[in-house]
């Protein structure tokens, strides 16, 4: 009787409403087919859809794992930390220093470089560690209305979204961040733009983000950490680690077996509950009869090839890394000239990531300079400003000074010949001290900035007497 009833009631409503239903039905079809018929298994990420750019940018589940496991492996990996240890010790190494030849520009970038709130000298340092780290470094610019700037900078791991230009996707427009419980719709940080920035009505300027990124391929938008192709291989090189460790933990252990031949199950549980409750010492001494044994159980571990197996997962994680395997404590050869041939690469890659941070820094004071510019009209918005890092090799000094030394001896001969004139002498002399410079432009600049030359006055002979003739007398 019951399903008699629903029978009758589905046909009421299924009359009075079918099609209202059928047409729902088709548009919710129409609707899903829409949204998935891009789906493949690249951008399938847990039911969603990732309106992403082909396979140029990772998933967004996919990079925050990222994100998540290279902090994580930083906090608790010593080799992942030592990782991004090297790179910020060799890329900012004792500090950056900050010069421009405009007077006013100077002070200011002084000002803004020792601030309180800035304190650029230490903030150098976890900016190349965050870069390094995430791929990522995303700066928060806050101005006063007194045109004075303030850095800080947002964990890549807070940014949800980056919105780009529909024809440009290095230009960025907004940043979102994640939603939280204090704010559950935030507002998204505006990019930086030097065409559109001006200062409020209300005075102060409206802060801004500005985002560099490495290891990024072409066309993409977000970068990639360092540790991100090594984040496996740390992995399995410290749980091999963990297993050596415990296994050599319990190498030293040992179990006793006691043999007898007892009459009953009762007795041999008796006499296991014995030794128990007193088990021999080392160095003890066992008196037993001839109807009981005793052996020693201990693990035996085959550890002939342990040191290769190890040595082999960390020059994986030392390749990926792009440093030599002496740089993570593990020596390749037993001669010096071995270890100095192989941290040749090394040292261009460190080169590379400064000459990026240097123009990162540089950057950054550049739009910080522009806003005082604006509000003070003395200062030079466009003022020229240099941003010099710490050599990355003394040995390589060293070379490059002798190589210098030797060959100024043989330019200057074919100078004082005619061979040469004093641009080609100046580019070979910098060009072997390891410097790439514009030898016009410093000739051209040393002759502006020499005093005027005096006539010379040859001071071996006397000067020449012109004698005048005599007078006539009256």
């Amino acid at each position: 009787m019951s399903s008699d009833k629903t029978s009758w009631k589905e046909r009421m409503v299924r009359g009075l409403f079918g099609r209202q239903i059928e047409q729902a039905a088709a548009r919710q079809a129409a609707k899903w087919q829409a949204q998935f018929s891009v789906e493949d298994d690249s951008t399938f990420a847990l039911g969603g859809q990732w309106a992403g750019s082909g396979s140029l940018e990772r998933a967004p589940a996919e990079r925050e794992r990222i994100l998540s496991e290279s902090l994580e492996a930083w906090r608790v990996n010593p080799l992942a930390r030592r990782i991004v240890e090297l790179t910020t010790q060799y890329v900012v190494g004792g500090g950056l220093a900050v010069s421009a030849k405009d007077a006013a520009a100077q002070q200011f970038l002084k000002a803004f470089w020792r601030s309180r709130l800035n304190r650029m000298e230490t903030r150098c340092m976890e900016w190349c560690d965050e870069l390094a780290r995430s791929g990522n470094l995303f700066v928060l610019l806050s101005t006063d209305a007194a045109g004075m700037s303030y850095a800080r900078a947002v964990p890549a791991a807070s940014i949800q979204r980056i919105e780009t230009r529909s024809n440009d996707s290095e230009q960025a427009v907004a940043f979102y961040p994640y939603p939280g419980l204090e704010q559950p719709d935030p507002r998204p940080w505006k990019a930086y733009d030097p065409q559109q920035d001006a200062p409020l009505a209300g005075g102060g300027f409206e802060s801004v983000m500005l985002h560099y990124a490495v290891n990024r391929p072409v066309g993409a938008v977000w970068g990639e950490s360092d540790l991100a192709p090594l984040l496996r291989w740390l992995a399995r090189y410290a749980n091999w680690l963990e297993d050596r460790a415990r296994l050599n933990r319990y190498r030293n252990a040992f179990l006793y077996v006691v043999k007898a031949r007892f009459a009953s199950e009762a007795e041999r549980i008796a006499r296991q509950q014995q030794l128990n409750a007193q088990p021999p010492r080392p160095g003890s001494i066992l008196v037993t009869g001839e109807s009981e044994s005793w052996e020693v159980l201990s693990p035996k571990l085959d550890a002939n090839e342990a040191n290769s197996d190890g040595l082999a997962l960390k020059k994986m994680a030392a390749a990926g890394a792009g440093v030599p395997m002496h740089f993570l404590a593990e020596p390749e050869g037993s001669t010096r000239t071995t270890a100095e041939a192989a941290g040749g690469p090394t040292y261009r890659r460190f080169e590379q990531r400064q000459r990026f941070f240097l123009w990162v820094i540089e950057d950054v004071l550049r739009a910080a300079l522009r806003r005082r510019a604006m509000l003070d009209r003395a200062l030079d918005a466009e003022a020229e400003m240099e941003v010099r890092g710490a050599d990355i090799s003394a040995r390589d000094n060293a070379a490059l000074g002798l190589a210098a030394a030797n060959i100024n001896t043989v330019l200057a001969e074919l100078r004082d010949r005619g061979l040469i004139d004093d641009g080609e002498y100046l580019r070979l002399v910098y060009r072997f001290a390891g410097e790439a410079v514009d030898a016009q432009s410093l000739l051209e600049r040393a002759r502006r900035a020499a005093p005027p030359r005096k006539p010379q006055v040859d001071r071996r002979r006397p000067p020449r007497q012109v004698l005048k003739p005599a007078e006539k007398l009256e």
